[in-house]
């Protein structure tokens, strides 16, 4: 399985990177890292710069079609400079407009929140982004990990860092079955 996981520049929590990165190596999976710009990107943890990591595609050239699935890791900075960047925002909304499952951890749902595909869905973050996923249309809910949706339209989202390992195993299981014929 192909899995796309999109960043800006810089401002990635590195442990939501990593950890769902690693998860998906060890299953078999191929994740690519994709960005609004060549290059690397700057992870941070919390608001200490921390590794570069090697950007493999440009968002502008990576068609969603050619994905099994999107991860979207947190850090504040990260998404919030996803939001704002037209051809992101056009590549999150693919994914839904395509039936392709979708992971977003801690602040990684203001970048749905912009592609328009929150309204109607449960969902959870980091608290402070109640508020917005609420005027979007969605139901906030404070839990470790939400699944919304089943098999190709599935969502899945977690709170923060401690939550990556209920993150993890509940990508890859929702992942999996999207990819299953029904």
């Amino acid at each position: 399985m192909r899995i796309a996981f999109l960043m800006a520049p810089e401002g990635v929590e590195q442990i939501e990177l990593t950890e769902p990165w690693q998860a998906a190596t060890e299953q078999g999976h191929e994740p690519v890292l994709v960005s609004t710009e060549p290059g690397q990107i700057q992870a941070f943890d919390h608001l200490d710069k921390a590794d570069v990591f090697p950007v493999q595609l440009v968002v502008r050239e990576a068609p969603a079609e050619t994905f099994d699935g999107l991860v979207l890791p947190g850090g504040v900075a990260n998404p919030d400079l996803l939001r704002t960047d037209e051809d992101a925002v056009s590549f999150v909304r693919a994914f839904f407009d395509l039936g392709r499952p979708v992971a977003a951890i801690c602040h990684a749902p203001w970048t749905l929140v912009e592609a328009d595909v929150v309204s109607g869905r449960t969902l959870t973050s980091w608290p402070s982004l109640r508020t917005d996923i609420r005027n979007a249309g969605g139901t906030w809910v404070d839990e470790q990990v939400r699944i919304c949706g089943h098999g190709p339209n599935t969502l899945v989202t977690s709170r923060r860092p401690d939550d990556l390992k209920a993150f993890c195993e509940a990508f890859l299981i929702e992942f999996a079955k999207a990819r299953k014929p029904a």
